[in-house]
């Protein structure tokens, strides 16, 4: 989640928020290694380092102010990251079906369409909403407990449909949020378009 919103760019880069960040980009290999591996509980662990880290990098960054460029590209490219890993090494497992990994990449795939346009128009990166921040939200705490209920025991019974629950509602906001982007994007373009037509008049 884009959570580090507002000024203070030229702050130190390497504060607390930050490494935080970098930690969940550093973590992504290692869940690749052990999910592949089949080292579940490692991969269990990482996934639930991530998500706390993931909360707390942005709760820290609000809370101080330290809110740094850098953490504003960080932060989205580190959840990506670990959403696309994450949906790799369940689907390779079979823990999750892929039809599941294509619906969300596609959403992915269409947002990307739209960055030709923003840019030949010279438009600003529209202000990440509460819907993007809950699916991501949703997801990142859907992959541990899916995990989970791909264990043979209790507790993995109990978290399957928890983690599912998490999954659906996740991918619903996820391509609500999309729709909301292109809606966005789509007024943007409008508004710029009529600027032009009333500096050509």
């Amino acid at each position: 989640m884009s959570k580090r919103q507002g000024h203070g760019g030229g702050q130190n880069a390497l504060n607390v928020p930050n490494v935080l960040s970098m930690l969940r980009v550093a973590g992504v290999p290692i869940f690749l290694w052990a999910i592949l591996t089949e080292q579940d509980v490692l991969a269990l662990l990482v996934l639930m380092g991530s998500g706390i880290t993931d909360y707390l990098d942005g709760k820290i960054a609000r809370h101080y102010g330290l809110v740094t460029t850098l953490g504003q590209y960080l932060d989205p490219i580190a959840d990506r990251l670990y959403i696309a890993s994450t949906l790799f090494g369940l689907a390779w497992r079979d823990i999750i079906p892929w039809w599941l990994v294509a619906l969300l990449v596609a959403r992915d795939a269409f947002i990307l369409g739209m960055y030709p346009a923003v840019r030949s128009y010279g438009l600003p990166v529209p202000p990440v909403h509460f819907i993007g921040k809950a699916a991501t939200f949703n997801l990142i705490y859907a992959f541990p407990l899916l995990l989970l209920g791909s264990f043979d025991s209790w507790l993995g019974t109990v978290a399957l449909p928890v983690g599912w629950a998490f999954a659906w509602w996740g991918t619903g906001l996820y391509w609500l949020g999309g729709l909301l982007y292109a809606w966005q994007v789509s007024d943007m373009l409008g508004q710029r378009r009529r600027q032009w037509q009333a500096v050509d008049a």
